[in-house]
Formats: C-alpha cells, structure tokens, sequence
C-alpha cells in the first residue's frame, strides 16, 4: 500500500485536479506546479495541451477504490 501512483488530486483541485495530483507525488506545493503550468501555457501554448492530455490519462484519486 506505501506503493506512489501519480493520480488526479479530488480534494486539491482548481480545474481537473492534474497539479494536485503532481503536487501530491512529488510532495510539492501545487501552487507551483500551478505557476509553471501557466508559464509553459504562455510560452507557446503547449502546456494546454499537455494539462488536456494529462487531465483524460490520469486516474483520479476515488477511481481506485470505486472498483471494490
């Protein structure tokens, strides 16, 4: 159970919860990872893109136990 899955933060969420759930795994500040995302958003556009493609893959944190 002390296994690290990168998941969707449901509790530490602004838009999908895809910065809480990196803030959650690398034990950061999501305010962070928040701040970067939007530099890489304005900076070309490919963090958007990137935060969709994260926001479908990743599970979120309640899928896991939804199943049992």
């Amino acid at each position: 159970m002390g296994e690290k899955r990168l998941r969707r933060s449901t509790r530490d969420r602004v838009l999908a919860g895809v910065c809480g759930g990196f803030g959650h795994y690398f034990s950061i500040d999501p305010v962070l990872i928040r701040v970067a995302w939007v530099i890489f958003c304005l900076a070309g556009g490919s963090g958007l893109l990137a935060y969709i493609i994260c926001a479908i893959i990743i599970p979120e944190e309640d899928d896991m136990f939804s199943s049992f």
